[in-house]
């Protein structure tokens, strides 16, 4: 079992910079993949950002990709979002999740455990 919690989230300017925290709790968290993803008012969940286990590998969406940096801290149990440049179409919930089978992934369905969410409002 992984319990994890989302910080971090909150209003900002379009062009403005965020991070997004998760804390892990229950399994060893140096053991899984963690992935970032929103989803916006009458959209799907979409993929943002994933990182294995070790942290030396790291895949982006392409909408985020040179604004947004995941990474993650084995020592404090979390996974970090920052978020920079920020525009309006960033706005949604941001959850973070474990995906605890070998190996990562960009796909909702592989992620077994998510947390609660934090909504993250880009203003234009």
């Amino acid at each position: 079992q992984v319990q994890l919690v989302e910080s971090g989230g909150g209003l900002v300017q379009a062009g403005g910079s965020l991070r997004l925290s998760c804390a892990a709790s229950g399994r060893t968290f140096s053991s899984y993949a963690m992935g970032w993803f929103r989803q916006a008012p009458g959209k799907e969940r979409e993929f943002v950002a994933v990182i294995n286990r070790s942290g030396g590998a790291t895949n982006y969406a392409d909408s985020v990709k040179g604004r947004f940096t995941i990474s993650r801290d084995n020592a404090k149990n979390t996974v970090y979002l920052q978020m920079n440049s920020l525009k309006a179409e960033d706005t949604a919930v941001y959850y973070c999740a474990a995906h605890t089978t070998p190996g990562y992934s960009n796909y909702v369905g592989a992620y077994e455990y998510w947390g609660q969410g934090t909504q993250v409002t880009v203003s234009s």
